[in-house]
């Protein structure tokens, strides 16, 4: 019988809990990717979701690389070191071309994901478009391995990320 990998079993999970809070009405899904790159055979799923009325964008991203699924398959290849997911999360809104506070932004979320999280902002605009849009972007690296083993906190990520968005709606 085929035993799913952990990049399989962490996906189902999060796409499940994040579906029921889609269903109950609690966040709304706008978009998810199911990526294989078979030049390099690593996989990656991200999924996109709002707040009801709110106007920031939170992305949760799982990334697999071969030698994570090598670590699972081969036996004695690293196979308590690298037999995980990384993790990656983004949090984005557009607004009209002004200055955000952007160390409020990071202080939001050092304040909730912790100091030892690297936070790393972003700014896209067009400058030759009439209505001057930006968008920013802040993302919040793990910068670690997330093992199998804890697919409960990954769940409970999820709430952390609803009061991150909620946070950040609040003064933008």
């Amino acid at each position: 019988m085929f035993d799913p990998t952990a990049f399989e079993n962490m996906k189902v999970v999060l796409e499940g809990a994040l579906y029921d809070l889609d269903i109950t009405g609690d966040i709304i899904i706008t978009d998810r990717n199911d990526w294989i790159n078979t030049a390099k055979l690593s996989r990656k799923f991200d999924i996109y979701f709002q707040l009801p009325e709110n106007p920031v964008t939170a992305k949760l991203e799982l990334d697999s690389s071969l030698e994570n699924l090598a670590a699972e398959l081969l036996p004695g290849y690293a196979s308590d070191i690298l037999s995980g997911c990384y993790i990656n999360l983004e949090f984005s809104f557009s607004h009209q071309q002004r200055i955000v506070d952007y160390k409020k932004v990071e202080k939001v979320l050092l304040d909730i994901w912790g100091e030892n999280r690297k936070v790393i902002q972003s700014v896209t605009f067009y400058p030759l478009q009439k209505e001057k849009i930006m968008t920013s972007v802040a993302s919040v690296k793990f910068d670690r391995i997330i093992y199998e083993d804890q697919m409960n906190d990954l769940v409970d990520m999820i709430d952390v990320m609803i009061t991150t968005l909620e946070q950040l709606s609040s003064f933008l």
